[in-house]
């Protein structure tokens, strides 16, 4: 099998990051994580990728106007042969023109059941809400921020003694095993869209996105 080559961006800890590349080290995995790039020299994660052997880098905008900086990225991302972007916990938002480039190859992850709560702070914005399930998504990029068609998603039910903070972290447990798999669909050819509309083999969806709560 020819495995999909894989760039992973994050600006911090990356652990995410680090559930990608464990999942990619399995043979009958479909993606291989050929590189480790961060906005930030000092995020933990590169020190994680460096101690799975991922080639890491750094491209800071410090200095850089934006065109500068995502001009640096896409060559940095094209020098190592990725095929597809996993953003995981980069904080840096991306150009429609950078979207363009790379259009239908980005992925990204975002801590809560999108269209519900885009941006920042979902955890506490869903129990201002009171909604009974949260959870993650997995999507393609677009350019408008954590909006594009929905590859996977993982739901958590919302106890009622819940904080922001027990919120994210049983979120967090399910972004670890919801990203790899999402990742793998698209590596292994069996996500697909047609514009804007996926559809997944060997998965009876009958819309857009497809809801999944992975298995423990």
């Amino acid at each position: 099998m020819k495995k999909k080559r894989v760039a992973v961006l994050i600006s911090g800890r990356g652990s995410n990051m680090a559930s990608l590349i464990e999942a990619a080290a399995r043979p009958d995995y479909a993606a291989d994580i050929v590189a480790v790039i961060s906005s930030r020299s000092e995020a933990g994660g590169l020190a994680l990728a460096a101690a799975a052997g991922v080639s890491t880098a750094v491209v800071s905008d410090k200095g850089l106007d934006k065109p500068s900086f995502e001009a640096a990225l896409d060559a940095r991302l094209r020098d190592s042969g990725a095929e597809i972007i996993c953003l995981a916990g980069f904080m840096k938002l991306l150009s429609a023109a950078f979207v363009d480039r790379w259009l239908d190859r980005i992925l990204n992850i975002h801590p809560s059941l999108l269209p519900a709560f885009p941006g920042l702070h979902t955890h506490e914005r869903a129990l201002a809400a009171g909604v009974k399930v949260h959870g993650c998504t997995v999507h393609y990029v677009r350019a408008v921020v954590d909006d594009g068609p929905i590859i996977a998603q993982g739901a958590v039910p919302v106890l009622s003694g819940d904080t922001a903070d027990t919120l994210a972290a049983r979120v967090l447990a399910v972004e670890h095993r919801l990203y790899p798999h999402a990742l793998g669909l698209v590596a292994s050819g069996r996500a697909r869209l047609s514009g804007d509309r996926l559809t997944v083999d060997g998965l009876a969806a009958t819309a857009d996105a497809v809801l999944m709560s992975p298995a423990p």
